[in-house]
């Protein structure tokens, strides 16, 4: 069977594209390199340059390969600009998405697996969070993907569509190879942001505020490395492969570190001191926000195996202190 990868030239999907390969499946990929790069994309995937709002190279596509499954990937991703330019994010993600699904059932291609986000949650009611807590969310890219999420139901009751979709929470890290890892313009990520200091791009790591309802005041998350982040999608194209109904699922670790926390972890793991100033807190942090997985470790049987904060920023640090600029080129 071949796997279409949506956005698999980008973090999450060029590491689930190299966790296929090596798992034996056939490989092609569908990116428009608006965030993506070519060096990301594994050399035994078959690439086609294009965007999920072109209904006839999605077609085309379709016709020239046997998709048996589609992993779509293929969406902006950032709250901060989310909420200065939504119409983009509902151009991309939202309109995108619907062209995707028209072309699928047009083609009879069936099974997709989706990338969510803990954002469709919004303000937590539990620690740790649940599939079944209520979904209202604070910035217009959670927005989109309940939307994107709802989607799919509506489809999938009227056409058969069966999907799966994953609410994943902090993903971080990069492959054990260093061949690939996160490369993003702007960096909003924590991780990649503090390892800067020590690549000696920036003079210090701002903590946005240190008097949260927590142990040492600052933000608590959940970090899930991004190799076991792909592994879950594999899980996931096989559980549909197997006839299963859709599902949502959330992926995380179910422990949280704090924002220092995590700055005392990569302090250790690169020999830097790491200077950190706190500043005024973001609007809409919430304090913690942890994930249950316990549905996805019963049902698809998901077991992450890089769960140590400690590997987690090993292999990030192996792979931005080698490209301290990300890929040479799109």
């Amino acid at each position: 069977m071949t796997i279409l990868v949506l956005g698999g030239a980008g973090y999450i999907g060029s590491h689930t594209v190299y966790e296929l390969i090596d798992a034996g499946e056939d490989v092609v990929i569908a990116d428009n390199l608006q965030t993506g790069y070519m060096g990301a994309v594994h050399p035994k995937a078959r690439f086609y340059k294009g965007d999920i709002r072109d209904e006839q190279f999605l077609d085309n596509l379709f016709n020239k390969e046997k998709i048996g499954a589609v992993i779509h990937f293929a969406a902006n991703s950032l709250v901060g600009e989310s909420m200065i330019d939504p119409l983009k994010y509902y151009d991309n993600n939202i309109y995108g998405t619907m062209v995707l699904l028209k072309s699928m059932v047009k083609n009879g291609i069936d099974k997709i697996v989706f990338s969510s986000t803990a954002a469709t949650y919004g303000e937590p009611e539990n620690t740790p969070i649940l599939e079944t807590d209520k979904t209202e969310p604070t910035n217009t890219y959670g927005e989109t993907k309940l939307s994107m999420e709802k989607m799919f139901k509506w489809v999938s009751k009227v056409h058969g569509l069966r999907y799966v979709s994953l609410r994943y929470f902090n993903a971080c890290g990069a492959h054990i190879s260093g061949k690939i890892g996160e490369a993003h313009i702007p960096e909003t990520h924590l991780i990649p942001l503090i390892l800067q200091v020590p690549n000696g791009q920036r003079e210090f790591i701002g903590i946005f505020g240190d008097d949260y309802n927590t142990p040492d005041g600052t933000c608590i998350r959940d970090y899930i490395h991004v190799t076991d982040l792909a592994q879950a999608h594999i899980l996931a194209v096989k559980y549909l492969n197997d006839g299963h109904e859709s599902n949502i699922f959330n992926l995380g670790n179910g422990v949280g570190f704090s924002v220092k926390e995590v700055i005392e972890v990569a302090r250790k793991v690169t020999g830097h001191a790491i200077p950190a100033r706190v500043s005024e807190r973001r609007a809409g942090d919430p304090a913690v926000l942890i994930a249950s997985s316990d549905k996805a470790k019963k049902i698809l049987d998901w077991k992450p195996e890089h769960a140590s904060l400690e590997e987690i920023i090993e292999t990030a640090w192996n792979w931005h202190k080698n490209h301290p600029r990300g890929y040479s080129s799109k």
